[in-house]
């Protein structure tokens, strides 16, 4: 079964390509399952937030969640290399994948209950706390969980094809087999001390060795949405603590 999922997610990316209205590229995404009643689930309500949710609330009966990585072709994330607002295809692809992710959703849930399972998501409008600024199903934790990577110094999700690109997931009552999660580290700051590029990147003094103002975060990707708001959708996005870093493509440790 994890095959069947994992070829629906392959084809159907490949197919949304061939859509003539997008421009954005992705790589083959990264795919990983975490079991529903894995105790890290419980220790994100106990230790990050405590209204995070567990995969029996979106899903009662939830057995697995599956998750996954859509790297952006390179192309993407040089682009956002210089200055200090998002570039157009940066801001571009951010909205575009937002688009796949829902699509792809929408299309693997219907996939699984045509197979006699049953699978949901959590909207994306149930999910953010605009005052705390913090996420109720957080993509990058539920991505964690089931082994697509490890957190670099930026707080983000740092897989075997690096950190620039989007999650997604569903959660759902088919059994399935659980992604061994990694062992070592994926940034090299956390592993040996020896880079904290993505902190020098940081063009709105959020981002630090130890802290990270998630109000100042959120300003500078407020202001990318006022420029880039004639791209169609929403653009709260900034990127330039994940480009032109040792980890944008790849897991530099490995």
């Amino acid at each position: 079964m994890e095959k069947v999922i994992k070829d629906i997610i392959y084809n159907y990316v490949d197919k949304y390509m061939e859509n003539p209205d997008i421009v954005s590229r992705w790589k083959k995404p990264l795919i990983a399952f975490a079991d529903a009643k894995d105790p890290l689930f419980s220790k994100l309500k106990e230790v990050a937030n405590p209204n995070h949710l567990l995969p029996e609330d979106i899903l009662e009966g939830a057995n697995s969640a599956i998750t996954y990585f859509l790297p952006f072709v390179e192309s993407i994330p040089t682009s956002n290399n210089v200055g200090r607002n998002s570039s157009v295809e940066w801001a571009k692809a951010y909205i575009e994948t937002n688009k796949l992710i829902a699509s792809l959703n929408d299309y693997l849930i219907k996939a699984i209950k045509e197979m006699g399972y049953m699978a949901a998501k959590l909207e994306p409008s149930l999910n953010m706390d605009y005052e705390k600024l913090t996420s109720v199903w957080s993509n990058r934790h539920v991505a964690y969980v089931a082994g697509l990577g490890r957190f670099g110094l930026n707080n983000m999700l740092i897989t075997e094809n690096g950190c620039c690109g989007r999650l997604g997931n569903i959660v759902t009552n088919i059994e399935l087999k659980p992604t061994k999660r990694p062992e070592n580290e994926y940034c090299l700051y956390k592993y040996d001390g020896s880079c904290k590029i993505c902190v020098d990147r940081c063009v709105n003094d959020a981002l630090f060795i130890d802290d990270f103002n998630r109000h100042k975060c959120f300003e500078i990707c407020e202001e990318n949405h006022e420029i880039h708001n004639s791209l169609g959708g929403e653009a709260q996005v900034c990127g330039k603590c994940l480009v032109d870093l040792p980890c944008s493509f790849t897991n530099p440790v490995k």
